[in-house]
């Protein structure tokens, strides 16, 4: 078995075995959300805290790189949206969680220790730097949409009521704060203590495992119920058009071999839980989401081993 199939299975295994253990009742579905909120709270800000501190990140930002992931994106979720509607006769509000199922890789709980198996530290880094720009854009681009397509208020929201309660979700989701929190300690230029070392490297060092542990628990909760046909669609866009695009324009800019082959493995991971919970707040698409989310997830075994073949390949 050469290494890279291992990583993957290794990985997806870890996913498999919390699925295992919330369908056959070992442990409660609420451990799962216990286990994600301490993974996303806590663990994985930690790493990136790390991760901001001993970067090398050659000074620049990487502007081909977020333009690669991000043509990518701007097409999956086109492609989604359209089919969506189009093509199954969905309203606009589930057509924005189409095109967010199709788009909205899981850069965190299962981005984030994939990569660090597969390319390890240097990978990470690179993929650090999608995720720090990844949650903002996201997040910006689904309360845009929200407001066109969501239902209408006898008085529209005013934009600067938009703009704080994006600012103030952003300046409190933990992720982004512990990575805002490494790069000021960085400026600095003082090292880290010992002891705190230790208590970050402590809690930092579990955070992919239990991340990864925790996702399956939560698959479990999800489930799969109707919009079956929708829900493959938009997978095969996901987890096909994402990453073919990633490619092509990764190729075209002349990303360096290690960033290039990062962007095509972030596109290609599946849905994370972000898809199902804008569905939530739009009132609407939640089985779609959810039953995407499922499919794409047990799917991506195969499929993230086959891109990351091609990139390979493609960028040595």
């Amino acid at each position: 078995m050469s290494p890279l199939v291992e990583t993957v299975l290794f990985v997806f295994g870890l996913v498999a075995l919390g699925y295992l253990a919330g369908a056959s009742g070992y442990l409660r579905s609420e451990t799962g959300d216990a286990l994600s909120e301490f993974a996303i709270g806590v663990a994985l800000p930690l790493l990136l805290f790390r991760t901001m501190i001993g970067a090398d990140f050659h000074g620049s930002a990487p502007w081909l790189l977020w333009a690669t992931y991000f043509i990518a994106v701007t097409v999956a979720w086109t492609a989604g949206h359209l089919v969506t509607t189009r093509m199954f006769g969905r309203d606009g509000q589930a057509g924005v969680v189409g095109g967010v199922s199709s788009a909205f890789s899981n850069l965190v709980l299962l981005g984030i220790p994939f990569m660090l198996g597969v390319f390890g530290q240097e990978g990470f880094e690179i993929l650090s730097l999608i995720v720090s720009v990844h949650l903002p854009t996201m997040m910006m681009a689904s309360i845009i949409l929200f407001e066109i397509f969501g239902p209408r208020r006898s008085e529209p929201m005013h934009p600067v009521v938009i703009i704080r309660d994006f600012l103030r979700k952003i300046l409190t989701n933990p992720l982004i704060v512990g990575i805002v929190a490494g790069l000021a300690w960085r400026a600095t230029g003082v090292p880290l203590p010992g002891l705190a070392t230790r208590f970050v490297d402590a809690l930092a060092n579990i955070a992919g495992p239990v991340a990864l542990f925790a996702m399956g628990l939560g698959l479990k909760k999800f489930g799969i119920s109707g919009n079956i046909k929708p829900a493959l669609a938009l997978s095969v866009l996901k987890l096909m058009l994402m990453p073919a695009v990633a490619l092509l324009f990764a190729w075209l800019f002349g990303l360096p071999p290690l960033s290039a082959k990062v962007a095509v493995a972030a596109a290609s991971l599946p849905s994370g839980v972000n898809s199902y919970l804008i569905a939530t707040q739009f009132g609407t698409g939640q089985a779609l989401a959810s039953n995407q989310m499922t499919i794409a997830t047990a799917c991506a075994v195969v499929t993230t081993a086959f891109w990351l073949t091609i990139a390979t390949m493609v960028f040595g």
